[in-house]
């Protein structure tokens, strides 16, 4: 006499929900990382206690050799004004200083008196303390 089960397991198993979770997750992690974008130039920025991220429309960067770059775009002091008016047409307005902490001030307050000129927001890039 043979006792067979009335009910069979099945031993697969599917992986198509598993590969919807990876995927989603790859999704989620492509698009915030993205939010924000470093500055790719070598500057040592000044230290600060109060840091907030801000999202950054326009880069302005000057390092310590004095050389100006608006997103990376590597400018002179005299074209720097109209760069940055091209840059900002259809942004917020939203213009963070990326400037070596071996700049003398002079060089930021002629950048943010530019920026200012042009109605933007001014931000100053800081490392956290």
């Amino acid at each position: 006499m043979a006792l067979q089960s009335k009910h069979k397991v099945d031993a697969m198993f599917s992986m198509s929900s598993m590969t919807d979770i990876i995927f989603l997750l790859l999704i989620f992690f492509m698009l915030t990382s993205s939010f924000i974008t470093p500055s790719g130039l070598p500057v040592n920025l000044p230290s600060s206690k109060a840091s907030t991220v801000e999202m950054q429309k326009v880069s302005v960067t000057i390092t310590k050799d004095l050389e100006y770059f608006v997103n990376d775009k590597r400018v002179t002091q005299s074209t720097l004004e109209r760069e940055l008016k091209r840059q900002l047409v259809g942004n917020e307005g939203v213009v963070v200083l990326h400037i070596d902490e071996t700049v003398p001030t002079k060089n930021l307050v002629e950048v943010a008196g530019i920026a200012t000129s042009l109605e933007a927001k001014v931000s100053i890039a800081t490392e956290p303390n």
